[in-house]
């Protein structure tokens, strides 16, 4: 008898930004990856030491020794990830498409989200780097398909911002059914502190966080409003030269609260014209269940549990959970994610599958760490 001995072709990765939350936590996904394989970890001020230094939860990578983020160094891997901040991926990027045009770059920074170059002058401040494809492969099109079949076809993605994973993740069915105004959503997050990174920062030392709740970023002023609206607009089908005109409006305000993980998303808006409240809530099943039944990353949970962020903690799950008030008549939907996998790590890897020609949820896990 002959034996078949089937290879599973591996994938070189380089991490840029290895350093950090966002790249360690990548890093932490791909540790036991069976067909991606981390050959390179670069950095900025750390090059030459080991990563244990800094990263010491990760034993599997404790001796690899850092290089530096450029694009030399990442050039001829079959991947590579930019974890690094705003406004320094554009330039890598740039570089590495002229010496390495068939590497999967995944940029973790804002630098690629945006189609309009108005919006990111304005939220910014700084110039337009272009567009990427969008790497949330559960966004909705207006013409019913989803983001993972532009995926498929992907060489470089822009990975969404956590807190637009979430708010998307929680509206978007409902604004494909037509059940809310486009024009007046309100989105209040509680975010944990490793969204805003590893940098020190007074504000975010344990002696200044624990015990304290404050909102950042007020009154139409954080930069992941037009990255939302944008996507909802794709929802409702706006080009994007008319979501200048008002097509989605969304009030949102993030709240720094004293954890390290997690994002909890409340979402509200009142009922399209035309809509009762008494057909609200079967239009508004209907609806989830056609967005989200047969996606492995987000759950709608039965009727009567609510998301917690602690549900959530280490896996790539969005939980997602819905209300009609109708004495108000609008319409409540709650979101829960882990910020560093669900709002980035592990989607940008969701994301990189599909790219890959890969099991879109390969060595992902569904499932969080409690307590």
């Amino acid at each position: 008898m002959v034996r078949m001995v089937m290879h599973m072709q591996t994938f070189t990765v380089a991490v840029s930004g290895a350093t950090g939350y966002a790249g360690g936590e990548v890093l932490r996904l791909l540790a036991r990856h069976p067909q991606l394989s981390v050959t390179t970890v670069a950095g900025h001020s750390t090059v030459g030491e080991c990563l244990g230094a800094h990263q010491p939860h990760l034993g599997s990578y404790a001796d690899m020794v850092i290089r530096p983020s450029d694009a030399q160094t990442l050039a001829g891997h079959d991947v590579v990830v930019l974890a690094l901040p705003h406004g320094a991926s554009g330039a890598i990027a740039a570089e590495l498409a002229a010496t390495s045009p068939e590497t999967l770059i995944l940029d973790l920074a804002a630098d690629h989200r945006l189609t309009s170059a108005w919006a990111w002058e304005h939220f910014y401040r700084s110039e337009h780097q272009g567009s990427w494809d969008y790497g949330l492969p559960e966004l909705m099109h207006a013409d019913g398909t989803k983001q993972r079949e532009v995926l498929r076809e992907a060489k470089r993605i822009a990975v969404p911002g956590c807190n637009v994973t979430a708010v998307t993740l929680a509206v978007q069915p409902l604004l494909a059914a037509g059940l809310v105004d486009p024009t007046c959503l309100t989105a209040t997050l509680a975010n944990g502190v490793s969204g805003a990174g590893k940098a020190l920062k007074p504000h975010l030392l344990a002696g200044e966080i624990l015990g304290d709740v404050s909102s950042y970023s007020q009154a139409g002023t954080h930069r992941h409003i037009p990255e939302i609206e944008q996507n909802l607009a794709r929802v409702l089908g706006i080009p994007a030269q008319e979501q200048h005109d008002g097509g989605v409006r969304i009030s949102f305000t993030p709240t720094l609260v004293p954890t390290a993980r997690g994002i909890h998303a409340t979402v509200s808006a009142p009922l399209a014209a035309g809509v009762s409240a008494a057909e609200a809530p079967a239009r508004a099943a209907e609806a989830f269940a056609s967005a989200y039944g047969e996606e492995p990353f987000v759950t709608v949970l039965p009727t009567g549990q609510w998301p917690r962020t602690g549900s959530v903690t280490g896996s790539n799950s969005a939980h997602l959970q819905y209300g009609i008030d109708d004495r108000a008549g609008t319409v409540l939907v709650t979101a829960a994610i882990d910020n560093l996998v669900r709002g980035t790590a592990g989607q940008a890897l969701q994301s990189a599958h599909l790219a890959l020609g890969l099991d879109e949820a390969l060595a992902l896990p569904v499932d969080g760490v409690a307590p």
